[in-house]
């Protein structure tokens, strides 16, 4: 990554038709994050405002848009990574900025202009975030927020009472999509997309009722929305690739511009607007996240060309700040405890209040036994329990892999033959920085790295017979050349090549997750790969006579409903596969190359249990029977769900890992790979050992650790004594 990737960039943008070429000039400043949204703050010292998205660095930043200055850095919240943050106006006379931290999924509200957070607003939601959206009801003048996440909104009220400011959650609602961007008329018409997805829309109300989920257009792909409020009425700015499109309120298309001077520019979303004038912006600013061959980074340019090919009239009046209502009339009634709306003589409560009057505070499932309901949807959870209803079982890690690598992703467990002590974890680098597997010791210790063709998912294979003799094999998808890659593992759990250990995919074909299977019956040893398609190709893995790895495609079929697909594990005694649809569910489906190419859904997103996305899927069997039990990882809320291992696969519990404030090791925050075994191992794990990729590994001191981590748990702390004893190892 270039130098612009830790800069805060201006450019100057000059605009034409889409058939000439338009020139961009960077000028870099002395900052440096990651960025996805950008929002503008308006005063009378307005603020660029953007998430930092790093992992060491994370919050958000606030920079000054006065154009008497350059786009100098006023503030660095380093409030955990983030994705959003945006300005919220007049809640109880202090504008507002808002955010999430993915490392604690709590939301926080700090002050626009001193930049202090306001301690007594903070609400966890838990989840993974991705955008969010305000709007101002013009009928009352309450503001609210939506946020958005894997496939459901969060919406909420965010308002002064008893001079205090509050956050309270509205309702939650499921949409077909992950959001990725959104952008808000005045009128409350919610537009939002995602990466090659439709453009939805939904009527934002003062009301608890879920609003109807719109299809409105298929043709429109952003990965950017903003808004631009026009004297005679709102226009949809659309960021597409390196062009800006601009659609008025029917969405027809009203112009649109090309960006050029960065190479192969990608807007990467977080398009937003000033409509203020200014001397060197007299018609306005817009600003996006960008990405190019080598950097990333944020853009703003004039808004002056966008208008005038658009054909739409300079609206440099509009303020936000401004009151929404001048006659205001408030739905949320004393009637309903000032906590729902009054409909018909009839409250609605707002999320976490109950009772003809809206009173009485309530939480989700009466906390589940394991808490007390202390606020609206707020439990007090029992020690050993946790999650918004207290049903986690919260574990602890005893151990966490020392800091490598960038993107982590996936791990897997060497079982040393006669030493199980001596047995070794392996894990995948899926970043361009730090790119390959890395090797540890039960007590986390880095051993060995090896580069590697950003490998996503690795399994073990063991006693593998490779030419005369037998190995033990790491195997995994590796996404930097699409290829299937073979490490073999020696006496010491330490990794070297082996012959033949890159293999072809077919041409074109993008490779994403994977796993292993051994048949029972055959003894042959098999490969899955799947893309992010959900195309999933089954290889045969044989040897030469003089030890050289050989593949052979042997079966094609499409997996789930044919959304992304990841995560999978193989029950090699029972002939099955279990595979992860990241947006759907978990899947089962026969592992034999002639076995059926329809699947069998064993677990749902949005049962109640299972969230979005799932990511990670493990096996723990029993030593004798087919009981055991099948792990899966909920990414959005950063959770482990259990399932039996035989059919009907029926729900057991669900856990999650949080701090071990003895030890000095941080909660697991948005979950990807797993692994776990059943096998004793040493003194620490002597039933066996669970292993999982921690996306944010928060340090001690403060901050977030740049490099990836994963965390080592007893087995017997998730199941509880008497489930492992009936694994029988």
């Amino acid at each position: 990554m270039g130098h612009l990737a830790r800069c805060l960039v201006w450019a100057s943008v000059l605009f034409q038709s889409l058939a000439q070429n338009v020139n961009v000039t960077l000028i870099p400043a002395a900052v440096g994050f990651e960025a996805d949204n950008t929002a503008f703050y308006y005063s009378s010292l307005p603020l660029l405002v953007a998430n930092d998205g790093s992992a060491a660095n994370g919050g958000f930043r606030a920079f000054s848009a006065r154009q008497k200055t350059r786009w100098d850095e006023l503030a660095h919240l380093n409030t955990g990574r983030s994705k959003v943050v945006l300005p919220v106006y007049d809640i109880g006379g202090r504008d507002l900025l808002v955010t999430i931290a993915a490392t604690d999924s709590v939301m926080r509200a700090f002050d626009a202009n001193s930049f202090v957070e306001i301690k007594e607003a903070e609400k966890n939601i838990l989840g993974d975030w991705s955008t969010l959206c305000s709007w101002r009801s013009t009928s009352s003048g309450n503001s609210y927020l939506f946020l958005f996440g894997k496939k459901m909104v969060v919406q909420l009220l965010i308002r002064s009472q008893h001079k205090r400011v509050q956050i309270l959650e509205v309702q939650t609602f499921t949409i077909p999509i992950e959001g990725e961007s959104c952008a808000t008329f005045l009128d409350g018409s919610v537009f939002f997309s995602a990466e090659d997805q439709p453009l939805y829309a939904f009527a934002a109300s003062e009301s608890t009722q879920a609003p109807r989920i719109k299809t409105v257009s298929e043709n429109i792909p952003a990965l950017g929305l903003a808004v631009y409020h026009g004297s005679a009425g709102d226009f949809l700015m659309v960021a597409e690739g390196a062009t800006l499109k601009v659609y008025d309120h029917a969405l027809n298309q009203k112009g649109a511009v090309e960006l050029f001077s960065i190479s192969n520019l990608s807007i990467e979303g977080g398009l937003s607007i000033l409509q203020s004038s200014s001397r060197k912006y007299p018609y306005g600013v817009f600003s996006f996240a960008f990405e190019d061959e080598e950097d990333t980074g944020i853009a703003v340019g004039s808004l002056e060309n966008v208008l005038a090919v658009s054909r739409i009239r300079p609206n440099t009046k509009f303020d936000p700040s401004k009151k929404a209502c001048r006659k205001c009339t408030q739905p949320i009634s004393k009637q309903c405890s000032n906590n729902g709306y009054l409909q018909r003589n009839s409250c609605q409560c707002l999320a976490g209040f109950d009772g003809e009057d809206c009173s009485k505070v309530t939480c989700q499932n009466s906390c589940s036994g394991h808490g007390s309901c202390v606020g609206p949807y707020t439990c007090k959870c029992a020690q050993g329990w946790a999650g918004p209803d207290c049903s986690f079982v919260a574990v602890k890690a005893k151990f966490e892999t020392d800091a490598n690598g960038g993107d982590g992703d996936d791990p897997a467990i060497w079982v040393h033959p006669t030493r199980p002590d001596q047995s070794r974890i392996v894990t995948t680098t899926k970043s361009e920085e730090g790119a390959g597997f890395a090797v540890f010791d039960l007590k986390g210790s880095l051993l060995q790295q090896v580069s590697g063709e950003e490998p996503n998912n690795v399994d073990i294979i063991f006693n593998f017979t490779l030419g005369a003799g037998t190995t033990d094999l790491t195997f995994a998808a590796c996404r930097g050349d699409n290829t299937l890659c073979f490490m073999k593992i020696n006496s010491t759990g330490l990794l070297g090549p082996v012959e033949g250990g890159v293999q072809p995919t077919p041409e074109n074909y993008e490779v994403y997750g994977s796993c292993t299977y051994r048949s029972p019956t055959s003894g042959r040893q098999y490969l899955f790969v799947n893309n992010k398609d959900a195309e999933y190709l089954q290889y045969e893995l044989t040897s030469t006579a003089n030890g050289t790895l050989e593949t052979s495609l042997v079966r094609e079929f499409t997996g789930g409903s044919g959304g992304q697909v990841e995560g999978c594990v193989a029950d090699e005694q029972q002939g099955y596969l279990f595979l992860g649809e990241e947006p759907e569910g978990l899947w089962r489906y026969d592992a034999e190359p002639d076995g059926s190419p329809t699947g069998v859904q064993i677990a749902k997103v949005g049962n109640g249990t299972l969230y979005a996305d799932v990511e990670g899927v493990t096996l723990v069997p029993a030593k004798d029977s087919s009981d055991g039990y099948i792990f899966v990882s909920s990414q959005g809320r950063s959770a482990y769900l259990l399932y039996e291992r035989a059919p009907p696969h029926a729900y057991v519990m669900q856990f999650t890992i949080v701090d071990n404030k003895e030890k000095g090791i941080d909660h697991v925050s948005n979950t990807d790979g797993i692994a776990a075994i059943g096998n004793r191992l040493n003194s620490d794990f002597p039933k066996g050992l669970f292993v999982t990729h921690d996306d944010a590994n928060e340090l001690t001191g403060g901050g977030t650790a740049e490099q990836a981590s994963f965390k080592l748990v007893s087995l017997e702390d998730i199941l509880g004594r008497e489930r492992v004893e009936k694994l029988g190892y």
